[in-house]
């Protein structure tokens, strides 16, 4: 017989998703347990100020709010561990999930692991990650008012993030490393006839530059015959994807070619007692503030699940 302790729910991941679960679950009596991962908090670790989520009219740091949240729902008997899920197994009730080679078992998971921004990884760019260098537009664009931004990618987020952009800043240059565009035909038609948008085709960031303020410019290199130019500004946004983080379910939860997880019934995934919220699920809004909402829906659903299923 095996002498693994069985929770009722584990939470993989935390953020405001994984933070609202454990508040939820925790005030209805679940005992839940939490694996944080070794970055808890999640993208908003590094975000240096949120203007935009209700109830902080001065605005909060986005790792102080973390930290808010994460004492908020310990206060109520959430155990959080800073640990990484190696693997899952969904095959048998209860779930086993593994920790660092060890073992633990619930009868429910709610799966709040997120996505990860695709960052270009040149150099001068860990330095610079939110003091000018940003993958959220709409978290971060009110922070550069008329200043001179840059935007980088060729889809439809990166068209999006440089049209929003200009609400803000005097002028905004869209760079991309080919001429061609996986954005549609109107979002770039949009972006080439805005007054404030300079559209740079052959072009990527090499090095990013900066001074005693935060960012300063980039180093930009023509991919066809190594050719650099320097271009100031006081702001860039990175909007080349983001990839989520469910590798670890290695396909037993129902996924989209990209890895999110796909909703099947309310928050429920493929799996029944396994829900999911917040980044890993959501491709469209991406905001804390809708995680928030989602971690909520995925512990009353659990809740729900467990009262009807296990209980």
């Amino acid at each position: 017989m095996s002498d693994v302790s069985i929770h009722n729910v584990i939470i993989i991941g935390s953020g405001p998703a994984g933070y609202t679960a454990g508040l939820y679950t925790a005030r209805a009596m679940l005992e839940p347990l939490m694996f944080a991962g070794y970055m808890s908090g999640g993208q908003l670790m590094l975000t240096s100020d949120i203007e935009n989520f209700p109830g902080y009219p001065e605005g909060i740091g986005g790792p102080e709010m973390m930290m808010q949240l994460r004492e908020q729902a310990e206060r109520f008997g959430l155990k959080v561990q800073d640990k990484n899920v190696e693997r899952i197994d969904t095959s048998s009730q209860p779930y086993s999930v593994w920790v660092e080679g060890e073992e633990h078992k619930a009868h429910a998971l709610i799966i709040c692991t997120g996505a990860e921004a695709i960052w270009l990884g040149a150099e001068g760019e860990d330095e610079q990650k939110g003091r000018g260098i940003s993958t959220c537009a709409t978290c971060d664009g009110a922070f550069f008012r008329d200043e001179e931004i840059i935007v980088i990618g060729g889809g439809d987020s990166a068209m999006e993030e440089a049209t929003f952009l200009t609400r803000f800043a005097s002028k905004v240059t869209l760079i991309h490393r080919r001429d061609v565009f996986r954005a549609s035909k109107v979002m770039v038609e949009r972006a080439e006839n805005h007054p404030k948008i300079e559209i740079r085709t052959f072009r990527q960031v090499k090095k990013w530059l900066s001074n005693e303020k935060g960012l300063s410019g980039a180093i930009l290199e023509d991919p066809r015959d190594g050719n650099t130019e320097e271009i100031s500004c006081t702001g860039a946004f990175i909007a080349i994807g983001h990839k989520p983080i469910t590798s670890f379910l290695d396909g037993q939860i129902e996924t989209d070619d990209s890895g999110y997880i796909i909703p099947k019934e309310h928050t429920m995934t493929s799996v029944a007692g396994v829900f999911a919220a917040g980044d890993v699920v959501d491709t469209r809004y991406r905001q804390a503030i809708t995680a928030a909402g989602m971690g909520c829906q995925a512990a009353i659903d659990c809740e729900r699940w467990l009262e009807e299923n296990i209980h």
